[in-house]
């Protein structure tokens, strides 16, 4: 017994001196483990004589049982005292300022629409949607574009596989779309402006194979072509904050205005920037009154309601009014690039709060 005072002395002290949970882990093993020493005693019961078998395995047990609760208690202060120390590493204090977070930018193409929708809603446009997936009908047909015309050609646009009901689809090329389901739907007099992509098999440094449009529309019986350039005359000074902002209007040709023009901004590309003022021309946008075949399309009297329609590309006004040299820019996703052109979340555009 003299031999098992000195083990318990010895195990229970090198348990008190165990410094972290791998030591103390050693020391369980090394007494309680499968050739540890308290359990070759356990099994050396056998071999003491049988009038003191029964006391010697009492005594063994409750060594072994002491050994447990010392090696659990101090397992549990080991633990205790390493949170105490992951707690001080970790402190917090509560009273200093909040380390600066990372901060999410609004895309100039969604901010360029926000502050588009806000002027043209201050104009009294309302704005619609459509589908991005249209039938041939409502995309061309609808429009007084006829089979022939260069736009219904698979190298200019993006044809989808299949028909429905008869009819190919396309990814829209233009948002008059959403002008041909309203006219079908709404009945005059109407305002609308309809934002959102459209898609086109073209791409260099001012086109894209997808690009985004804001479509607008008036049709009642009294509009006339001096309305439309007024209206768009006075959109651009204001999206541009340029009272005498250069202006032209060509001459053009659009299968669904009768007659038609574009508008072209003056700018300049000197230095890698685009800025307006200067020798060179930009066009934003094409423009024109409703051809007659299209009001009949959507079930318009013709004869005593008329309308102009025009097209923006929300790209080239943010390329102007921003200085991006490049659309291409606008989607490769250059974090450095969003961080210098981006806006801030709570950045809003509002004609009170300006744009």
């Amino acid at each position: 017994m003299e031999d098992l005072d000195a083990l318990r002395s010895d195990l229970l002290s090198a348990v008190a001196r165990a410094d972290d949970a791998q030591a103390l882990e050693d020391v369980r093993v090394a007494a309680l483990g499968r050739k540890g020493s308290v359990t070759a005693l356990m099994k050396g019961l056998g071999a003491v004589e049988a009038g003191q078998r029964k006391i010697v395995g009492a005594q063994l047990n409750q060594f072994k049982d002491i050994l447990a609760s010392a090696i659990e208690a101090r397992r549990e202060d080991l633990a205790a005292t390493a949170l105490d120390a992951r707690l001080v590493d970790e402190r917090v204090d509560v009273t200093l300022p909040v380390r600066p977070q990372a901060e999410g930018y609004i895309h100039p193409i969604s901010q360029t629409i926000d502050e588009v929708t806000a002027l043209f809603g201050e104009m009294g446009f309302s704005v619609a949607e459509g589908p991005d997936i249209e039938d041939d009908w409502h995309n061309f047909t609808a429009l007084n574009i006829p089979p022939e015309h260069p736009a219904r050609q698979e190298h200019d646009t993006f044809y989808l596989p299949g028909t429905k009901d008869g009819a190919r689809m396309v990814l829209r090329t233009h948002t008059s779309t959403v002008q041909i389901r309203t006219m079908m739907t709404t009945k005059p007099p109407l305002s609308i402006i309809v934002p959102g992509r459209t898609y086109r098999c073209d791409s260099d440094a001012t086109h894209s194979p997808m690009f985004h449009q804001v479509e607008g529309l008036v049709v009642d019986e009294g509009s006339h072509f001096g309305h439309l350039k007024g209206c768009l005359i006075d959109f651009c000074r204001a999206f541009f904050g340029v009272d005498d902002l250069p202006v032209r209007f060509r001459p053009s040709y659009f299968p669904f205005t009768e007659p038609s023009a574009e508008m072209d901004i003056g700018c300049t590309r000197e230095g890698g920037t685009l800025r307006i003022g200067g020798d060179d021309w930009l066009e934003i946008l094409g423009s024109g009154m409703v051809n007659p075949k299209v009001l009949e399309n959507c079930g318009i009297d013709d004869s005593r309601y008329q309308g102009f329609a025009f097209g923006i590309g929300i790209e080239r006004l943010a390329m102007l009014k921003y200085g991006i040299a490049d659309l291409r820019t606008f989607f490769e996703s250059d974090l450095r690039w969003l961080r210098h052109y981006g806006f801030a979340a709570l950045d809003v555009p509002t004609m009170t709060a300006g744009l």
